[in-house]
């Protein structure tokens, strides 16, 4: 069963002016290319899927894709959103922006809080690719459900025992089709993932 678009974590939205497209162009720039790869997009039921984000200066802060923006060829300045705070364990976020966050952005947050270096992340969705990759690169349990504190921990244990930060990749075993690379700026975060895509 898809539930891909549900916000499952604590959201508090304040409304505010979008970042500016100086900040976002490469951001934006990388999400258009992975719409093209048919990595973000819609199911036939309507339902986007895919988000992509980078980390704003040296906190935890970061913008991110706004939430059921997938089936769009190309996202605006102001359908980003930042997340200005997210607290793991409560499974509450906060988000400053034109537009709420992805359904997704707390397993986002949980690997800028765990690697600092890391800058920019991508989760992406395609089912021929995830069944090619899943177990052959670290892999989340099939229990564990997206957008919950659980995925959080399930990230952590990824790091610990799966070389997730070597690998920087990895697959959603219990998000059907999930992808998710990362890497210290967009460029890795883009070569990582299409290694694998195309490899």
């Amino acid at each position: 069963m898809i539930d891909e678009g549900v916000i499952k974590y604590e959201s508090v939205w304040d409304r505010g002016k979008p970042l500016s497209e100086e900040v976002l162009g490469e951001l934006m720039g990388w999400r258009d290319r992975l719409y093209t790869l048919g990595l973000i997009g819609a199911y036939e039921n309507g339902i986007g899927f895919g988000n992509v984000s980078q980390r704003l200066g040296d906190g935890d802060e970061f913008v991110i894709s706004g939430t059921q923006t997938g089936h769009l060829p190309h996202l605006e300045a102001n359908q980003y959103t930042r997340v200005c705070e997210f607290d793991l364990g409560a499974n509450r976020l906060r988000c400053c922006g034109p537009v709420k966050a992805s359904s997704e952005s707390l397993t986002h947050g949980a690997i800028y809080q765990r690697c600092p270096e890391v800058r920019a992340i991508f989760h992406v969705h395609q089912g021929q690719f995830w069944r090619r990759v899943l177990h052959r690169v670290p892999t989340t349990g099939a229990e564990v459900p997206y957008g919950t504190p659980q995925m959080a921990e399930e990230m952590f244990r990824l790091f610990e025992e799966e070389h997730l930060a070597q690998a920087r990749i990895l697959a959603m075993a219990g998000h059907e089709d999930g992808v998710i690379s990362f890497g210290e700026s967009l460029d890795e975060a883009g070569a990582v993932l299409l290694r694998w895509f195309e490899g």
